[in-house]
């Protein structure tokens, strides 16, 4: 008998080995085309936001290079230390207005 319920959230490929979830805002979710994705944890800050860029390319690279990053909602100053299983990253991007 066929599972008609199809695919969890937990079914998805990316969520089976992913770790960190980075979640995007502003300018930074128009750049990345997403609202969030999911990568395996263990390594730096700086390792991760290569990734990113890598794979999202240039007008990503931009918003990075100007925005500022929570780890599970704390400035996170040591950005080659490895980041552990669970952590949620969040990119912001300088916001218009004052």
């Amino acid at each position: 008998m066929s599972d008609l319920r199809g695919p969890t959230t937990d079914d998805r490929p990316d969520r089976m080995t992913a770790n960190l979830t980075i979640r995007y805002f502003a300018g930074a979710r128009a750049a990345a085309g997403r609202v969030e994705e999911h990568l395996p944890a263990g390594r730096s800050l700086d390792a991760v936001l290569t990734d990113i860029a890598d794979r999202h390319g240039e007008r990503l690279r931009a918003v990075l290079g100007v925005a500022s990053f929570l780890v599970d909602g704390v400035n996170w100053h040591d950005r080659q230390a490895p980041l552990p299983a669970g952590t949620t990253i969040d990119v912001l991007p300088p916001f218009a207005g004052g």
